[in-house]
């Protein structure tokens, strides 16, 4: 495993963990959906002009089945995230979809790129997970729905396909490419959302501040260094490091929004931290990157 592309993608799954606070600040009435969309929207379109003015484009080059596949991969994760969140709760909505990722990862690579997980990614995985289920089991709101686990366990392979996917995306165009083609496909894909769900919350100041810092900051930026870190990571690996997101929101919750974390988030936030810890050290003869 390359090490400048673990902290790349380590990096950009920490920029990720600011999505929550921010949108703690975001106008009352702004739906997570129609937040969703609009991220997807000024991140895609920042990354768009920056490669239009910096890049000569090519589309004949471009991979278009795989760029069209993660673009629907994007664009499935966030309803169905947000929709398991609300029907099955914070708590297990969030574990199922982000604790299944990194598994469901580990699985698809094995079977189609015929690459088993060594045996540290499965102990980093482990320990992540675990520690993902004791930061959010203590929120409570536990109830546990068929449809919403059905959403969560889709919302995991969605950001499961778009990793994989977008392993295969990097090898033929620039990250920054990748990620602005992908983005602005998801979101035109996402735009009928924004006829059902009010946006008028975007023209206030607190909205338009929000939207900035989850379009440019957790959006642009942050699957940037994803992206580019893909080229030195394998997927099962990258998915795993993306548990630092949890970690950083929690940690963001404490300093910024003032929430108190129980005994066991604390061992929880542990627990992720010592399962990147583990990846981070992977021994040499195990690291391989697809």
């Amino acid at each position: 495993m390359n090490k400048m592309s673990f902290f790349l993608v380590l990096f950009g799954a920490i920029l990720w963990g600011t999505t929550g606070t921010a949108q703690h600040f975001a106008p009352e009435g702004a739906h997570p959906i129609a937040v969703g969309t609009m991220r997807l929207a000024v991140g895609g379109s920042a990354l768009f002009i920056i490669v239009l003015f910096t890049k000569r484009i090519k589309p004949t080059k471009w991979p278009v089945k795989a760029m069209l596949i993660a673009a629907v991969a994007m664009a499935a994760y966030q309803p169905l995230f947000f929709s398991a969140v609300a029907t099955t709760g914070v708590a297990i909505g969030t574990v199922i979809a982000i604790g299944s990722a990194p598994i469901l990862t580990g699985f698809m690579e094995w079977l189609i790129y015929r690459r088993r997980p060594d045996r540290q990614w499965w102990l980093a995985t482990a320990l992540s997970i675990i520690g993902c289920i004791l930061l959010f089991v203590t929120q409570g709101d536990i109830k546990l729905d068929p449809i919403g686990f059905v959403m969560a366990i889709g919302a995991g392979l969605s950001f499961s396909a778009y990793t994989l996917v977008n392993k295969q995306i990097v090898q033929k165009v620039s990250s920054e490419m990748a990620v602005a083609v992908v983005f602005i496909l998801s979101a035109i894909l996402l735009s009928p959302l924004l006829f059902i769900y009010d946006v008028s919350w975007v023209f206030e100041p607190s909205g338009m501040i929000v939207v900035l810092q989850l379009g440019f900051v957790a959006t642009a930026i942050a699957y940037l260094l994803f992206v580019r870190g893909l080229m030195g990571v394998p997927a099962s690996s990258a998915v795993t490091l993306s548990l630092a997101e949890p970690l950083t929101a929690a940690i963001l919750g404490v300093v910024v929004v003032g929430e108190v974390l129980t005994p066991l988030a604390v061992v929880g936030v542990c627990m992720i931290f010592l399962g990147l810890t583990v990846l981070f050290y992977t021994p040499k003869k195990n690291r391989h990157v697809l």
